[in-house]
């Protein structure tokens, strides 16, 4: 809930403020594939579950991965033709 209400906030932004909150998104996500790690390693999901959530979880995390990069180095519009 708290990465979808960032991604809510870091929309409208200007791209410094949204950088900001899509680093701190990354954080997160990268604290809940940390608790997936643990669910497995302590069998609280079985290993099809850990596959197909950490499936999702890099998924998200490319997704992420492109909005930074699109903000730290924006491409340029190139003209119709």
């Amino acid at each position: 809930m708290e990465i979808i209400e960032l991604i809510f906030l870091a929309n409208p932004k200007p791209d410094k403020s949204k950088l900001l909150i899509l680093n701190k998104i990354d954080i997160k996500l990268k604290i809940i594939q940390t608790f997936v790690r643990i669910f497995f390693d302590v069998q609280i999901i079985n290993q099809a579950e850990y596959i197909q959530l950490q499936e999702s979880l890099q998924e998200i995390g490319r997704m992420l991965g492109g909005w930074i990069r699109d903000i730290k180095d924006p491409k340029k519009e190139t003209p119709a033709d």
